[in-house]
């Protein structure tokens, strides 16, 4: 079953114009407050977003790797907390992973998008683009 999951998945760069439902947002959210992480500090947050205007100024945090973003119903950005634990971006990574697997079983699209230590411009860090 896992393992035909995984064949499966793919990046999904493309969206349908239809709002994902709130029970099935509550599942990926599930499903990555799940993730393991190091010595079960569980350095991570999750912020759901599905304004319009939010995710198009997000996919402008890094634009030839982001901009399908601004045509997504959703986009769950993934945080995490350096001083909770040092392998951070191995449990964020994990986090974001256990999401793409949830979206596919449930018949969604999803794309993972790493922005750290991205620059869109010579001034704005990824970080304040969150």
């Amino acid at each position: 079953m896992f393992l035909s999951l995984t064949q499966r998945r793919r990046s999904i760069r493309k969206y349908l114009e239809k709002p994902v439902e709130a029970e099935k947002i509550d599942l990926l959210i599930e499903a990555a407050l799940r993730s393991p992480s190091s010595r079960g500090f569980n350095p991570w947050e999750f912020v759901v977003v599905t304004d319009k205007g939010l995710l198009e100024k997000l996919s402008a945090a890094k634009p030839h790797g982001a901009s399908f973003l601004k045509n997504a119903p959703l986009g769950i950005v993934v945080c995490a907390d350096p001083a909770k634990c040092d392998v951070w971006v191995e449990d964020a990574s994990i986090a974001s992973i256990f999401i793409h697997l949830a979206a596919e079983s449930m018949g969604l699209g999803s794309c993972w998008i790493q922005i750290r230590k991205r620059m869109h411009d010579q001034t704005t860090t990824a970080q304040a683009y969150i």
